[in-house]
C-alpha cells in the first residue's frame, strides 16, 4: 500500500479531537451563563430573581463524586429539556447544539462523550468551579 492512501485510511478511523480550552469556556460562560447562574456558577446571577426556579448552583453538579458530563451537555446543546428553562437552555441552547467541531471529552468511566467544540470548552470550565 502507498503511503498516502494508508495515512488517509489511518486518519479516517482516528477519533474526533479530544481538547478543551478553559479559557474559552470561561468566556462562554462569562456571556451565556453568569447572568442566571452568577460569575461564580452559585445560582446568584443578576437575572436569577426574575425566573421561575431558582438558577442551579453551578459549583455542586458533581456532589462530590465525579462530573456529570453526560448530563450537562444535554442540558446545554438541548438534548435534555429542563422545566426550569421551559424546555431547552432559553435563547442559545440550539446554538451550543452545533456549533464548531464534534469533539470527545472523556466521562468519568474513561468513555469518550461526543459533544461540540463549545460545549466541550465550558464543560471543561464548568469543571473547574466545582467545590
Amino acid at each position: 500500500m502507498r503511503p498516502l492512501p494508508l495515512a488517509l485510511s489511518l486518519a479516517l478511523l482516528c477519533p474526533p479531537v479530544m481538547a478543551q480550552d478553559i479559557a474559552i469556556g470561561a468566556v462562554l460562560y462569562r456571556d451565556f451563563c453568569a447572568a442566571c447562574h452568577g460569575v461564580a456558577g452559585k445560582g446568584d446571577g443578576t437575572m436569577a430573581d426574575l425566573m421561575r426556579r431558582p438558577p442551579a448552583d453551578l459549583t455542586r453538579l458533581a456532589g462530590g463524586g465525579p462530573f456529570p458530563i453526560l448530563r450537562v451537555a444535554a442540558t446545554i446543546d438541548g438534548r435534555g429539556r429542563l422545566p426550569a428553562h421551559g424546555g431547552d437552555m432559553p435563547v442559545f441552547g440550539r446554538w451550543f447544539e452545533g456549533a464548531g467541531p464534534v469533539v470527545a471529552m472523556a466521562g468519568p468511566d474513561g468513555q469518550p462523550i461526543l459533544m461540540s467544540a463549545p460545549v466541550a470548552d465550558l464543560i471543561a470550565y464548568l469543571i473547574t468551579l466545582q467545590d
